[in-house]
Protein backbone atom coordinates (compact mmCIF):
# COMPACT_ATOMS: atom_id res chain seq x y z
CA UNK A 1 0.00 0.00 0.00
CA UNK A 2 1.25 3.65 -0.86
CA UNK A 3 1.59 6.62 1.37
CA UNK A 4 -1.62 8.12 -0.29
CA UNK A 5 -3.84 5.09 0.31
CA UNK A 6 -2.57 4.59 3.26
CA UNK A 7 -3.51 8.03 4.63
CA UNK A 8 -6.73 7.61 2.74
CA UNK A 9 -7.60 4.44 4.71
CA UNK A 10 -6.44 6.20 8.15
CA UNK A 11 -8.44 9.02 7.01
CA UNK A 12 -11.54 6.47 6.54
CA UNK A 13 -11.34 4.61 9.82
CA UNK A 14 -11.92 8.26 11.28
CA UNK A 15 -14.13 10.25 8.95
CA UNK A 16 -15.97 6.92 6.86
CA UNK A 17 -17.65 7.38 4.11
CA UNK A 18 -21.22 7.00 4.71
CA UNK A 19 -24.60 7.29 3.02
CA UNK A 20 -26.54 9.59 3.96
CA UNK A 21 -29.96 7.76 4.06
CA UNK A 22 -28.85 4.38 6.11
CA UNK A 23 -25.59 5.19 7.22
CA UNK A 24 -24.08 1.65 5.56
CA UNK A 25 -20.36 2.01 3.40
CA UNK A 26 -20.61 3.91 0.67
CA UNK A 27 -18.23 2.42 -2.22
CA UNK A 28 -16.02 4.31 -4.57
CA UNK A 29 -18.60 4.81 -6.98
CA UNK A 30 -21.50 5.87 -4.86
CA UNK A 31 -21.50 9.93 -3.67
CA UNK A 32 -23.37 10.82 -0.82
CA UNK A 33 -26.32 7.79 -1.25
CA UNK A 34 -26.04 4.27 -1.94
CA UNK A 35 -28.09 2.64 -4.75
CA UNK A 36 -29.89 0.84 -2.79
CA UNK A 37 -31.45 4.27 -1.14
CA UNK A 38 -31.11 5.86 -4.35
CA UNK A 39 -33.69 3.10 -5.67
CA UNK A 40 -35.68 3.10 -2.59
CA UNK A 41 -36.22 6.95 -3.07
CA UNK A 42 -40.14 7.31 -3.20
CA UNK A 43 -39.98 9.26 -7.02
CA UNK A 44 -43.53 10.11 -7.86
CA UNK A 45 -42.42 9.74 -12.13
CA UNK A 46 -44.99 12.91 -12.79
CA UNK A 47 -42.72 13.99 -15.39
CA UNK A 48 -44.57 11.11 -17.39
CA UNK A 49 -48.27 11.91 -16.65
CA UNK A 50 -49.52 15.19 -18.31
CA UNK A 51 -52.35 16.85 -15.65
CA UNK A 52 -50.43 15.65 -12.87
CA UNK A 53 -50.81 16.32 -8.97
CA UNK A 54 -48.19 18.83 -9.39
CA UNK A 55 -49.35 21.00 -12.50
CA UNK A 56 -52.64 20.78 -10.88
CA UNK A 57 -51.60 23.29 -7.91
CA UNK A 58 -51.13 25.99 -10.15
CA UNK A 59 -54.51 25.43 -12.21
CA UNK A 60 -56.72 28.85 -12.26
CA UNK A 61 -53.13 30.46 -10.68
CA UNK A 62 -50.82 30.58 -13.61
CA UNK A 63 -49.96 29.61 -16.59
CA UNK A 64 -47.21 26.99 -16.44
CA UNK A 65 -46.58 24.58 -19.44
CA UNK A 66 -45.57 21.27 -17.32
CA UNK A 67 -44.30 20.96 -14.31
CA UNK A 68 -42.87 17.61 -11.79
CA UNK A 69 -41.45 16.93 -8.66
CA UNK A 70 -38.69 14.20 -8.21
CA UNK A 71 -40.33 12.77 -5.32
CA UNK A 72 -42.22 12.79 -2.53
CA UNK A 73 -41.24 14.41 0.59
CA UNK A 74 -42.60 12.56 3.85
CA UNK A 75 -41.80 14.18 7.89
CA UNK A 76 -40.27 11.24 9.30
CA UNK A 77 -38.98 9.49 6.35
CA UNK A 78 -35.40 8.99 6.10
CA UNK A 79 -34.96 10.31 2.38
CA UNK A 80 -36.50 13.54 4.44
CA UNK A 81 -32.72 13.69 5.47
CA UNK A 82 -31.89 15.29 1.68
CA UNK A 83 -33.47 18.12 2.26
CA UNK A 84 -32.09 19.04 5.25
CA UNK A 85 -28.71 18.68 4.51
CA UNK A 86 -29.14 20.51 1.54
CA UNK A 87 -31.23 23.60 3.12
CA UNK A 88 -29.88 23.51 6.69
CA UNK A 89 -26.16 21.77 6.70
CA UNK A 90 -24.26 23.36 4.28
CA UNK A 91 -24.48 20.05 1.97
CA UNK A 92 -24.78 21.94 -1.18
CA UNK A 93 -23.22 18.72 -3.47
CA UNK A 94 -26.34 16.78 -2.47
CA UNK A 95 -28.25 19.04 -4.29
CA UNK A 96 -26.14 18.99 -7.45
CA UNK A 97 -26.23 15.31 -6.99
CA UNK A 98 -29.69 15.00 -6.81
CA UNK A 99 -30.20 17.09 -9.77
CA UNK A 100 -28.48 14.95 -11.51
CA UNK A 101 -30.23 11.91 -10.80
CA UNK A 102 -33.53 13.85 -11.69
CA UNK A 103 -32.40 14.89 -14.77
CA UNK A 104 -31.97 11.28 -15.83
CA UNK A 105 -35.36 10.90 -15.12
CA UNK A 106 -36.70 13.93 -17.34
CA UNK A 107 -34.62 13.19 -20.09
CA UNK A 108 -37.53 10.46 -20.78
CA UNK A 109 -39.89 13.11 -21.57
CA UNK A 110 -39.47 15.08 -24.67
CA UNK A 111 -41.16 17.86 -23.81
CA UNK A 112 -38.36 18.63 -21.03
CA UNK A 113 -35.71 18.17 -23.84
CA UNK A 114 -37.23 21.76 -25.50
CA UNK A 115 -36.43 23.40 -22.37
CA UNK A 116 -33.98 26.66 -23.41
CA UNK A 117 -32.45 28.20 -20.15
CA UNK A 118 -32.96 26.83 -16.41
CA UNK A 119 -33.86 29.31 -14.13
CA UNK A 120 -33.12 28.68 -9.99
CA UNK A 121 -35.70 30.41 -7.59
CA UNK A 122 -32.82 33.45 -6.42
CA UNK A 123 -32.56 33.52 -2.69
CA UNK A 124 -32.17 37.33 -1.51
CA UNK A 125 -28.74 38.99 -1.26
CA UNK A 126 -29.24 38.67 2.51
CA UNK A 127 -30.16 35.18 2.94
CA UNK A 128 -27.90 34.18 0.49
CA UNK A 129 -24.89 35.71 2.50
CA UNK A 130 -26.25 33.92 5.27
CA UNK A 131 -26.19 30.30 3.79
CA UNK A 132 -23.61 30.87 1.33
CA UNK A 133 -25.14 29.07 -1.23
CA UNK A 134 -28.85 29.19 -3.30
CA UNK A 135 -29.93 25.47 -2.56
CA UNK A 136 -32.07 25.93 -5.64
CA UNK A 137 -29.20 26.78 -7.79
CA UNK A 138 -27.61 23.49 -6.52
CA UNK A 139 -30.36 21.50 -8.16
CA UNK A 140 -30.01 23.30 -11.23
CA UNK A 141 -26.33 23.06 -11.60
CA UNK A 142 -26.88 19.03 -11.37
CA UNK A 143 -29.73 18.92 -14.29
CA UNK A 144 -27.88 21.57 -16.33
CA UNK A 145 -24.78 19.12 -16.56
CA UNK A 146 -27.22 16.32 -17.46
CA UNK A 147 -29.43 18.35 -19.85
CA UNK A 148 -26.82 20.42 -21.30
CA UNK A 149 -28.91 23.41 -21.09
CA UNK A 150 -27.52 26.60 -19.37
CA UNK A 151 -28.32 27.86 -16.24
CA UNK A 152 -29.47 31.79 -15.62
CA UNK A 153 -28.25 33.13 -11.63
CA UNK A 154 -28.98 36.43 -12.46
CA UNK A 155 -31.81 37.81 -14.74
CA UNK A 156 -34.71 36.81 -11.75
CA UNK A 157 -33.99 38.57 -9.33
CA UNK A 158 -35.47 38.87 -5.64
CA UNK A 159 -36.43 41.82 -4.19
CA UNK A 160 -37.70 41.34 -0.70
CA UNK A 161 -36.14 39.22 1.88
CA UNK A 162 -39.75 37.91 2.55
CA UNK A 163 -40.88 35.84 6.37
CA UNK A 164 -40.13 32.33 6.63
CA UNK A 165 -43.49 30.79 4.86
CA UNK A 166 -43.48 27.71 6.70
CA UNK A 167 -45.90 28.77 9.46
CA UNK A 168 -48.34 30.61 7.19
CA UNK A 169 -51.91 29.93 5.95
CA UNK A 170 -52.53 29.98 2.20
CA UNK A 171 -54.21 33.74 1.93
CA UNK A 172 -50.97 34.58 4.11
CA UNK A 173 -48.24 32.61 1.78
CA UNK A 174 -49.76 34.30 -1.42
CA UNK A 175 -49.56 37.95 0.27
CA UNK A 176 -46.23 37.33 1.36
CA UNK A 177 -44.62 36.60 -1.74
CA UNK A 178 -47.03 39.25 -3.97
CA UNK A 179 -44.44 41.32 -5.79
CA UNK A 180 -40.85 39.93 -4.53
CA UNK A 181 -39.12 38.79 -7.93
CA UNK A 182 -38.12 41.26 -10.67
CA UNK A 183 -37.18 40.30 -14.27
CA UNK A 184 -33.73 41.90 -15.35
CA UNK A 185 -34.11 41.73 -18.65
CA UNK A 186 -37.23 40.84 -20.22
CA UNK A 187 -35.62 40.47 -23.97
CA UNK A 188 -33.27 37.58 -22.23
CA UNK A 189 -36.02 35.46 -21.79
CA UNK A 190 -38.47 36.05 -24.83
CA UNK A 191 -39.39 33.56 -27.08
CA UNK A 192 -37.86 31.09 -24.66
CA UNK A 193 -38.64 27.38 -22.89
CA UNK A 194 -38.07 28.37 -19.40
CA UNK A 195 -37.51 25.49 -16.59
CA UNK A 196 -37.96 27.44 -12.75
CA UNK A 197 -36.11 25.44 -10.35
CA UNK A 198 -37.25 24.98 -6.15
CA UNK A 199 -35.91 22.68 -3.29
CA UNK A 200 -39.62 21.57 -1.89
CA UNK A 201 -43.22 21.88 -3.19
CA UNK A 202 -45.81 23.59 -1.07
CA UNK A 203 -48.40 25.37 -1.31
CA UNK A 204 -46.63 26.32 -4.76
CA UNK A 205 -46.92 30.55 -3.47
CA UNK A 206 -43.29 31.11 -4.22
CA UNK A 207 -43.12 29.57 -7.28
CA UNK A 208 -46.35 31.68 -8.50
CA UNK A 209 -44.58 34.41 -7.62
CA UNK A 210 -41.97 33.98 -10.09
CA UNK A 211 -43.80 33.00 -12.57
CA UNK A 212 -45.93 35.94 -12.80
CA UNK A 213 -43.15 37.75 -13.09
CA UNK A 214 -41.23 35.53 -15.75
CA UNK A 215 -44.72 35.75 -17.89
CA UNK A 216 -44.01 39.50 -18.20
CA UNK A 217 -41.50 38.23 -20.92
CA UNK A 218 -42.91 38.22 -24.48
CA UNK A 219 -44.40 34.50 -25.86
CA UNK A 220 -42.16 32.85 -22.87
CA UNK A 221 -43.30 29.37 -21.76
CA UNK A 222 -42.78 28.28 -18.25
CA UNK A 223 -42.31 24.89 -16.60
CA UNK A 224 -41.53 24.05 -13.15
CA UNK A 225 -39.02 21.52 -11.68
CA UNK A 226 -39.07 20.61 -7.79
CA UNK A 227 -36.66 18.36 -6.23
CA UNK A 228 -39.88 17.25 -3.79
CA UNK A 229 -43.26 17.72 -3.10
CA UNK A 230 -44.73 18.00 0.15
Amino acid sequence: MNSKNLLLHFVSLFYPNLCLICGENLNKSEHQICLKCLHEIPRTNFHTHPNNPVEKRFWGKVDVWRATSFFFFTKGSPFQKLIHELKYHDNKEIGVIMGRYAAVDLMENDIFSSIDCIVPIPLHPKKFAKRGYNQSEMIGKGLSEILQVPQDYYNLRRLKANDTQTKKSVFDRYTNTAGIFNVVDVEKFSGKHILLVDDVLTTGSTIEAAVHELKKCKDVKVSVFTLAIA
